[in-house]
């Protein structure tokens, strides 16, 4: 057969050849069941669950770490707190190793102690009532004492 009588087929125009085009290729059949699919979408759902959970409360979970900064907040105040302390206790230290008016004052204050020379006035806080009754005892005693002469 010559060329122009070869048959015609569906693929070639009558001006020329026709466009190339990709064949569909077929689509496979569903590997699984609507039913298997539902499946998988749950499991997937209930991991998805279970790791939000764990970072949630897990060892080194959510709340977890929002507790270890409180108490990481808590120690560094009491840190300050205690270098505070320190600080202050050194200034003495170096005031009682240096300044003998600091040691004096202090047996003072704690031990009850005076110079020599020095007059101790004891000075006793007394109610109204207390006030009338010396008074009136001591009145007593001066009239005693004067009908005695």
């Amino acid at each position: 057969m010559s060329p122009s009588a070869a048959p015609k087929s569906p693929t070639t125009r009558p001006g020329g050849p026709q466009p190339l085009r990709r064949r569909r290729a077929p689509r496979p059949a569903a590997a699984g069941s609507g039913a298997s699919r539902r499946i998988l979408n749950y499991v997937l759902v209930f991991v998805t669950v279970i790791l939000v959970v764990d970072a949630l409360v897990g060892d080194k979970g959510l709340l977890q770490t929002i507790k270890a900064r409180k108490e990481y907040a808590q120690v560094a105040n009491s840190l300050e707190t205690l270098k505070a302390d320190n600080d202050r206790l050194r200034e003495e230290i170096r005031r009682l190793k240096e300044d003998p008016a600091a040691i004096e004052a202090i047996a003072r204050q704690d031990l009850g102690l005076m110079r020599r020379g020095e007059v101790l006035f004891i000075v006793r806080d007394a109610t109204p009532a207390q006030v009338r009754r010396e008074r009136q005892s001591s009145a007593g005693l001066r009239s005693a004492a004067a009908a005695d002469r």
